[in-house]
Parts: C-alpha cells; structure tokens; sequence
C-alpha cells in the first residue's frame, strides 16, 4: 500500500498564507490544486503533436544518441508530459515519476497507465531524491528546476542517483528576460481579455467570475512558486559546480513566447471548449512558424539570454 499524502485540491485562505512562507508548501497546494485540470490548461497531450515536441526539446540541448536510456526518472513530473511523452519517442524504456504534489502523481501514473508505459511514482523531494546512488540512466525534467528553492543541491542530488555517464536534461526553464516580458504579456491580455468580456455583445465568452476568482485564487499560488529565472550561462556554470561534466546550456522560443503567452492566457481566460478546433490549429501552426523563425533566424542574432525557454544537460563523470 501506498504511504503517499492524499492530494489537497482546495486550497483554504489559512493554507494559502502559510505558503506565502514556505515555497515547497506553496508547491504542493498549487499543483495539487491544478492537477485535475493541468493538460487542459496547457494543451498537453500525449499524441504525435507533444510526442514530437518533447524529443525535439531533448534533442536540441542532447542530441539523439545513446537512446534508448534504459531507466529514467522525472523530477517534478506534473502530469507526466516530458517523460511519458519522451518515452513514446524512444527515449527511454522505462520510467519513474517524482513530484511534490500527490495530485500531480498520480494524475502522471494515470496518464501512463493509460499509454500502457511501464512507470513507477513516488511523492519526493527534488533536494532529497528517494533513490540510491547509480540508480538511472537518464533523469528528466521540464519546467521544474524554477520551483526548487535549491537548484544546486538538486543538481547534486540528480548527479548521485545518476549511473556514471548518465544524462541528465532539463527543459522548459523562464530566463530571466524572457520571464518579464512574458509576465507583462500575460497580464495585459488577462486584463483586456476579462475586462472587454464584461459588455452585453460578449458575455458570452466569460468564464463565470466563481471561477475567475478561484483561478486568481490559483494564480496567488502561482505566484509564490515560481522562485527562480535564469541566465543560460549561469545554469551552465551552477550545473559545473554541482559535479556535471560536458554541462551546456541552450534556450528557445523569442517571437514564439511573445505569441504563446498571449495565447495561453487568453485561453485560460474564456469558457473550455469556446475556442475550437480552428483556434487550437491556428495556435499550433503560429507557434511552429515562429518557433523555426526563432531557431534559424533568430538565434543567429539574438543573445540566448533574450529567449524565453533554457535548457541544461551534463552527465555524470565516469570513475
């Protein structure tokens, strides 16, 4: 039997607070409170579209040799879109899922139970992996790193259950640029979007303001779990320090974040299912173009600390 913590997925005004000074507890309420809703609010799927995008994220900053790892683990798994979606790519043969949230846990052992992927889950601390030592090929993370108060000792703890020579890769971390601009993107069409949905002709397109508040509510947490940003560089040199070798650091997504921000918040901000297909399509399609003009033009010229995404991969040294 399982001696995981239930999931909380509500919040109260009392536990809130308390997190306000406790970032791993702002962690857990936050996404125990978003798991239900998660791949929805993200447009996460574990079709061709995500499979897709989750190798190339892993090929980008580690290329596409010594696949497949053997065992891997995910740190901060969410509901399980990096590595499950990794592992339908041939990335890895077999999984383990680690969060803080329950929620998230088991909404990723769901997730894989139905994609019949052989994966495994544990409620965890990232400072304080439950593995052994020489434990996995390969570990993973996307979008996690930022919630850690301390990445270094992560990247330690990382390091320690790694085999020598295993890899490590994480994607999906807010540079610190790339971070502002997102966030005052996010605000202003949050802003226009519930402000404008407030006439006659367009009421239609409100969410009911029950759950616009509960999603302020979310976004109180939100706010509190996002701890870091980072520079590429500097990712680079604290996964030195941590022990890694051949450490690289590399970032994505200028004139697509400046496209995807808008876009998600105003998705967040209209009733499910108002959109349409259409939407998602033109979304989707808008992204990639922009995403290859980022990638082969972009890049050429733009400093990487300007892009919105960093990524970070190293291994472990061999004896």
């Amino acid at each position: 039997m399982s001696t995981d913590p239930a999931p909380n997925p509500h919040a109260t005004a009392e536990q809130v607070e308390a997190a306000r000074h406790d970032p791993k507890l702002a962690n857990v309420l936050y996404h125990d409170w978003e798991a239900g809703s998660y791949d929805d609010k993200w447009s996460i799927s574990y079709d061709e579209r995500c499979i897709s995008y989750a190798a190339d994220r892993f090929r980008l900053v580690a290329g596409d040799t010594g696949w497949p790892y053997e065992r891997a683990l995910e740190l901060g798994c969410g509901t399980g879109f990096f590595l499950l979606n990794l592992m339908q790519a041939g990335v890895a043969t077999k999984g383990s899922v680690t969060d803080l949230s329950p929620g998230m846990v088991q909404a990723a052992l769901r997730n894989a139970k139905g994609l019949g992927l052989d994966v495994d889950g544990r409620v965890a601390d990232a400072e304080r992996i439950p593995y052994d030592d020489d434990s996995f090929d390969l570990v993973v993370g996307h979008a996690v790193l930022h919630h850690i108060p301390d990445v270094e000792a992560s990247l330690r703890e990382v390091l320690r259950v790694l085999k020598p020579g295993g890899r490590f890769v994480f994607a999906g971390e807010p540079t610190t640029i790339g971070d502002a601009y997102a966030r005052r993107l996010g605000a202003l069409t949050w802003k226009a979007t519930t402000t404008i949905t407030k006439l006659p002709p367009l009421r239609g397109w409100r969410r009911p303001q029950t759950e616009l508040d509960e999603s302020s509510r979310a976004a109180a947490l939100e706010a509190l779990v996002d701890i870091h940003t980072f520079d590429p560089a500097a990712l680079e040199a604290m996964a030195r320090r941590a022990g890694a070798a051949d450490a690289r650091a590399t970032s994505e997504e200028f004139a697509a974040a400046m496209l995807g921000w808008p876009v998600r918040t105003f998705e967040a901000a209209v009733p499910p299912g108002k959109l349409g297909m259409g939407w998602a399509m033109f979304a989707y399609r808008s992204w990639q173009r922009l995403s290859w003009l980022d990638r082969c033009v972009l890049s050429r010229v733009v400093p990487r600390a300007w892009f919105y995404n960093a990524l970070v991969t190293g291994t472990k040294p061999t004896r």
